[in-house]
């Protein structure tokens, strides 16, 4: 079952969560002394300058997913250049505030959100028409939620090898780049879509090792639902059903 509202809430998040995403990684540069995103129009919101298309047709992909097979919006957009060698704090501190900013702003976004659902959802929730305003803010705090911990995994373009590039020693990191960089897109790809695909085909769709987009899905969830009341076990459940539920149809309360 696919809930086609649900779906284009999720893209919809998506695009203006990645565009705030990397526009936070262009103003931190800036404040750090470097003005390359600035130059290339990187510190702007406009979806143009930081849209990826494979990130985003990622994106659509599992967000027309079936509602149990858990729809979500995983995705990237384009890496944002940087010299570090104008960085105010040193080359390798400097690459690692930039990159870092990104899944921390998502990350702190998303919470934000959920926060707003924590004092205004209940009201929200009440009424057919505003329910669905209410399932939006969910839908987009799970996305910045998600779009932060997806960029932690450690391949390109995603933010997490950029963290470990630099973390690694010079010859490791070039050879590690040799491969991540050509390769990373496909990768991702093929472990967060095919694989999981192909497994729910032949019957092994519940194996841990595939279920690594589920995983940051639910976690994105749960971190909601604990702002949403302290941690109470039925509100996890009502924060689920509002996320799943359609707007046509009223959310429980």
């Amino acid at each position: 079952m696919i809930n086609v509202v649900l779906s284009l809430m999720i893209i919809a998040s998506f695009l203006g969560a990645v565009a705030l995403h990397e526009w936070s990684h262009a103003l931190v540069a800036s404040w750090l002394g470097d003005t390359t995103p600035q130059a290339d129009g990187r510190q702007t919101l406009s979806l143009r300058s930081h849209i990826d298309p494979v990130g985003l047709i990622l994106c659509i992909v599992l967000a027309f997913r079936g509602v149990f097979a858990g729809p979500m919006g995983l995705g990237w957009g384009k890496p944002v250049k940087v010299d570090p060698w104008k960085m105010r704090v040193g080359p390798n501190a400097g690459v690692l505030l930039v990159t870092l900013a990104g899944p921390v702003f998502s990350f702190l976004l998303g919470l934000f959100v959920a926060l707003i659902v924590h004092f205004i959802g209940p009201i929200l929730i009440q009424n057919i028409i505003t329910s669905f305003f209410a399932q939006l803010l969910i839908v987009f705090a799970s996305v910045n939620i998600c779009l932060a911990l997806f960029n932690l995994v450690p391949l390109y373009p995603l933010d997490g090898y950029q963290v470990l590039y630099t973390l690694l020693p010079s010859k490791q990191a070039v050879q590690f780049s040799r491969w991540a960089v050509p390769y990373g897109p496909f990768i991702i790809l093929i472990y967060f879509f095919l694989l999981p695909f192909l497994a729910s085909l032949s019957g092994l769709g519940d194996f841990p090792l595939f279920l690594l987009g589920r995983y940051i899905w639910q976690a994105s969830i749960s971190l909601i639902s604990l702002v949403y009341s302290a941690g109470s076990p039925e509100s996890g459940f009502v924060i689920l059903k509002i996320y799943l539920c359609s707007y046509l149809l009223r959310c429980p309360g």
